[in-house]
């Protein structure tokens, strides 16, 4: 349906009933349909159609090419109490990180803090989902991950680093604080968006082929992404992805490949991080945090701002106001996933 604001909107069960009917189509285990169908819809509720259903048809092509391995079972090896290496045999990117979620749960009340360093495994989609199930348990929760080099290093043109997200999830005893940010002040689907609809992108967000700032979306396809906040951006960006292939001996700059073709086999790595607060010595934390969120939601905003909100937030109220009123998704991309299904 298009609703009065002229969006395109789907129902959660339509949503996720095509992407699950046509990855067990494509041989997925049904839970491993549905744990990845789930994935793409978190990215569309939350209001990133770069990682929601529009990745369907790459999922379809790697698994038509040979890939991706959709009946993947991930291997799973504690190497000691606190160290889980996974190996994904090209399975699906969200089963895999789940399973390893799972097991860091089980782990971590134990240990203290436990990390799983993960390869071969597809793209995981938004990190923020795996974060806040720690922090269901009453874990804080860190993730990192590496992509293809779409993002050029500060002082110089071509794309040589990752966009490389961070995720955080610290337990509150409510509403848990969740970071979800990417370390480009862009992705590139919405680059590919602003392209298909020959809109202007934000200043500073990419530059072109030579390195010059430009906001032609299609000049920034044959260049880069800009790191964000300039050289902090690159220099956190750089150590993630160094960070990352330390711990997974996975791949580094352009050599990372996988999550955006349909040909290449993956060469990214994954971390998850877990924390147990309550081994620490520090007793209750949760009732001081909750109550300095609250002081920070309640200062008065500043000229030119409504209300003051902290990490998770603005995720918190989309994701539940398009539970509501339906999931976005363009109709050239429902149309596309509509045509998997037929075949």
């Amino acid at each position: 349906m298009i609703d009065a604001d002229g969006v395109h909107r789907v129902s959660v069960d339509e949503h996720l009933g095509l992407s699950t009917e046509v990855l067990t189509g494509l041989g997925a285990p049904d839970r491993a349909a549905r744990e990845q169908a789930g994935m793409l819809l978190e990215g569309d509720l939350r209001g990133h159609a770069s990682h929601g259903i529009r990745r369907l048809p790459v999922l379809a092509g790697r698994i038509g090419n040979g890939v991706l391995d959709p009946a993947a079972e991930p291997e799973l090896r504690w190497t000691t109490d606190s160290v889980l290496t996974v190996d994904g045999r090209t399975g699906l990117g969200p089963p895999v990180a789940h399973r390893a979620v799972e097991a860091l749960v089980e782990r971590v009340p134990r240990t203290g803090v436990a990390v799983a360093a993960i390869r071969r495994a597809g793209h995981l989609g938004m990190l923020a989902p795996y974060v806040e199930r720690l922090a269901e348990a009453g874990l804080a929760g860190l993730a990192t991950t590496t992509s293809e080099a779409l993002v050029h290093p500060w002082g110089a043109a071509p794309a040589m680093l990752g966009t490389n997200p961070i995720a955080a999830a610290i337990p509150t005893g409510g509403q848990p604080v969740v970071l979800d940010m990417a370390t480009g002040q862009i992705s590139r689907g919405k680059v590919l968006d602003h392209a298909a609809r020959g809109e202007p992108l934000p200043e500073g967000a990419a530059v072109d082929a030579e390195g010059a700032p430009t906001t032609d979306a299609t000049a920034a396809l044959d260049g880069a992404i800009t790191p964000v906040g300039g050289p902090k951006g690159y220099a956190l960006s750089l150590v993630l992805e160094l960070l990352v292939a330390s711990l997974t001996g996975t791949a580094l700059g352009r050599e990372v490949r996988g999550t955006l073709d349909t040909t290449d086999p993956v060469t990214k790595g994954d971390l998850l991080i877990a924390f147990a607060p309550g081994l620490f010595g520090v007793g209750r934390t949760q009732p001081a945090i909750a109550a300095f969120l609250d002081e920070l939601r309640t200062l008065p905003p500043a000229p030119g701002h409504t209300r003051v909100q902290v990490p998770g937030d603005r995720a918190h109220d989309v994701r539940a106001r398009n539970r509501f009123r339906g999931v976005p998704v363009d109709e050239t991309t429902w149309a596309q996933v509509q045509g998997l299904r037929r075949r």
